[in-house]
């Protein structure tokens, strides 16, 4: 009963990994789904940010994030648009595709409900260790 017991626990707090619903980029705390559509060179505006960690498997992430385009992609404002609406990547070629706001990033703050269950796990699996270790004397 036990091992089983001790193998639910591990499987409870055992992150899973699965592949994104859809590419994105996340700057300043706000995450845009990449778009088909370009962007004209003479839409550019300024240089608001860049990719700053990259990842194809689904978690939690900070920063500048993406889960399409690897580290130092950079992020442009367009001309006439707010960044609330959509902001520019610039791609491979050194052309430029719309990315349009979603909203604030979920993996951008802190989840402490995970890490209790973390220490709660750790805690079981102390416990269980103790009680073994008491009753095999």
């Amino acid at each position: 009963m036990i091992p089983l017991w001790l193998a639910s626990t591990f499987f409870a707090i055992w992150p899973i990994h699965a592949d994104w619903a859809y590419n994105f980029v996340v700057n300043d705390g706000k995450s845009y789904i990449i778009s088909d559509n370009r962007v004209e060179k003479e839409q550019i505006g300024s240089i608001i940010g860049q990719v700053t960690s990259f990842s194809d498997k689904e978690g939690t992430y900070s920063g500048n994030f993406s889960n399409h385009y690897p580290k130092g992609t950079e992020y442009y404002n367009i001309k006439g648009v707010d960044k609330n609406e959509a902001i520019a990547i610039k791609i491979n070629d050194g052309s430029f595709i719309k990315a349009n706001y979603e909203g604030e990033y979920a993996g951008a703050t802190f989840d402490w409900g995970k890490v209790l269950w973390y220490i709660a796990g750790l805690f079981l699996l102390v416990l269980v260790i103790v009680i073994v270790k008491n009753n095999w004397k």
